[in-house]
């Protein structure tokens, strides 16, 4: 303390008393944010400086979650104009989609070869994968079957007309809905449940999962 004047002493009292912050007062007296700390760490503080001091607390923290999530979005926006780029400068021919189809058949379709078996809850996922399916085979509409599973809360029939228009499948082509247990202690707001897609040719079963494995052999994984 020597090495500042009394006066600056003083008022860094007075100012914390007032519910400053150890790092607004070492800013507004030019001092290090340790020479106030130590200074004052004794300083016994009102109910109403204490109160200052957790509001403005809440506020840097507010403030600085804000920065933080303006900064995620502009990276984001960086990213997203990179990825833009790159996936339109991509070709998808035939055997390219044939390939993606194979790789989301490999993370979430059912490995049964009698036929072709897919089961998500992701509409996009869904649509993805029926698109994909359908532009990198010879497929054949009539073959497919299509399965909801549901909670008793659901509306049946407005669920099945929903994964009807996603996946293009004729309503004459869902099964009788499953109806999933529920225990009741959550109703999931705008949950559409999850669709089962049969497709009854065993060939493209045995050709998605040949695709992966020759992906796979091929990366040297």
């Amino acid at each position: 303390m020597n090495k500042y004047p009394n006066k600056i002493f003083q008022k860094s009292i007075k100012l914390r008393k007032s519910g400053n912050s150890y790092k607004e007062i070492s800013t507004i007296l030019r001092i290090s944010k340790s020479t106030a700390s130590l200074w004052l760490r004794n300083i016994k503080l009102s109910k109403q400086a204490k109160q200052k001091l957790i509001n403005r607390s809440k506020t840097g923290l507010h403030n600085s979650i804000l920065t933080k999530k303006a900064k995620k979005m502009i990276i984001l926006k960086q990213i997203d104009q990179r990825t833009s780029a790159l996936v339109s400068s991509i070709i998808f021919e035939k055997d390219l989609k044939k390939l993606l189809c194979s790789m989301l058949y490999w993370a979430e379709g059912a490995k049964d070869t009698k036929c072709m078996t897919f089961i998500n809850s992701d509409p996009k996922m869904i649509s993805t994968f029926l698109t994909l399916l359908r532009n990198g085979f010879n497929i054949n509409e009539s073959k497919f079957r299509a399965l909801v599973h549901l909670h008793e809360y659901h509306n049946k029939m407005e669920i099945k007309k929903y994964w009807s228009s996603i996946t293009q499948i004729p309503l004459t082509q869902f099964s009788r809905n499953y109806i999933k247990p529920h225990t009741k202690k959550r109703t999931r707001e705008g949950y559409k449940g999850c669709i089962s897609i049969r497709y009854y040719d065993y060939k493209i079963a045995l050709e998605l999962r040949s695709v992966y494995n020759s992906l796979v052999r091929n990366i040297g994984a």
